[in-house]
């Protein structure tokens, strides 16, 4: 098994502070797992509402939960909203016999419930698949064509691996979507999934897609809006500086996982994806949610001008902005880009990632990094000083 030591560290960092923690993302990144690792599974205080026992158990949920001391587990939360104002009751007593951990699969409808029903009492850690860090980086490879799924990560052949991404979008489609009360034919959110993957890394024209599905905007709109909730696409906005330049004020999009990605572009061998016209796409987007995965940015954005000038992630910390180039290139040289937004963003330094071994100064405050370099978080991507 691999371990995933900070995200279980928070997790029990939040539950010895708040009354109720809510862990969230998307089914199968590894929740039940974590939370397994707080509770055993066969125990009184573990609920899975998936399973009918469970169900059964919750007919009346004051009388099964009341009694209950130390950590509760309540997993696919989603499915029992109701829940949630006896939550709120039990939370409340004093002294307090039990914290709450829920579980839900990204579901918008959990969020809005929670925030209504349990205002002040919740604490929410989102999480996805395996991390850089946890697979370790002799597998960069593997991680980057598979994703970070538990199960694609660790299947035994690629095929097995693209086989279990391809019946995961098939069920996201056709059953977790329907769960949440999304009214949308599967097939038509997949032709719009499938666009969006060709759309990986660019910035985002919703308008131009409507034309091609023959959907409204509104419906374009609403769908990628959609897709972001899920934790299936990250929207990375724009960073507007006051500056003379005409900006770009429209969010690029990214696959938050590779492997899926690489299913809906029909890549399913390293091969391939070496010789794709997405490659460089897929670097980035690799690239860009590792690295605001590892640092944990207060802020997150990209910038670029109608003349040409951008840089892919810009990350607010502690008061500090610094600047990320995605280049998959065996010897990074220094752009004016670089140049033009470390000194009109103010940026305190720009660190570019490549796929090499070595770090090495390109100009004052702007350096080549190796991607490996990531697993260090901040302190691992820019200098301590």
């Amino acid at each position: 098994m691999i371990k995933r030591p900070k995200i279980l560290g928070k997790l029990r960092t939040a539950l010895s502070r708040s009354r109720v923690v809510a862990l969230i993302g998307p089914r199968q990144c590894g929740k039940t797992t974590l939370a397994r690792q707080l509770i055993d599974a066969q125990s009184v205080n573990y609920f899975d509402l998936e399973d009918p026992v469970s169900l059964a158990r919750l007919d009346e949920p004051m009388t099964a939960l009341n009694g209950l001391k130390g950590i509760v587990v309540i997993d696919e939360i989603q499915r029992k909203p109701d829940l949630f104002p006896i939550l709120r009751v039990l939370s409340d007593r004093k002294p307090l016999q039990a914290r709450f951990l829920i579980l839900g699969s990204a579901s918008p409808a959990l969020l809005r419930q929670s925030s209504e029903s349990l205002a002040g009492r919740i604490e929410v850690i989102a999480m996805s698949g395996f991390t850089l860090a946890e697979v370790g980086v002799g597998l960069i490879q593997r991680h980057w064509l598979r994703g970070g799924y538990p199960r694609s990560f660790l299947a035994r052949s690629e095929r097995d691996s693209d086989s279990w991404r391809k019946n995961f979008i098939q069920t996201f489609l056709e059953r977790d979507l329907a769960q949440l009360g999304v009214r949308v034919p599967s097939s038509t959110m997949l032709r719009f999934w499938r666009m969006a993957a060709h759309s990986h890394g660019q910035i985002w024209n919703g308008s131009e897609i409507a034309r091609s599905l023959a959907i409204s905007e509104a419906s374009s709109r609403r769908y990628i809006d959609l897709l972001s909730e899920l934790f299936m696409i990250r929207q990375l906005q724009p960073w507007h500086a006051n500056l003379k330049k005409r900006q770009v004020k429209s969010p690029k999009i990214y696959f938050r996982d590779p492997g899926l990605l690489h299913n809906l572009l029909g890549i399913r061998t390293e091969k391939e994806l070496l010789t794709h016209p997405k490659l460089g796409a897929s670097w980035e987007g690799y690239v860009v949610e590792e690295v605001i995965r590892s640092v944990e940015p207060d802020e997150a954005y990209f910038w670029a001008t109608h003349n040409g000038a951008e840089i892919d992630l810009i990350l607010v910390k502690d008061g500090r902005k610094y600047g990320v180039e995605c280049k998959r290139t065996d010897a990074p040289k220094l752009t004016a880009s670089m140049r033009t937004a470390i000194d009109e963003l103010k940026l305190k330094w720009i660190s570019v990632i490549y796929p090499g071994s070595s770090r090495y100064n390109l100009a004052p405050r702007i350096s080549a990094v190796p991607l490996k370099s990531i697993i260090g978080g901040l302190d691992g991507i820019f200098p301590a000083k």
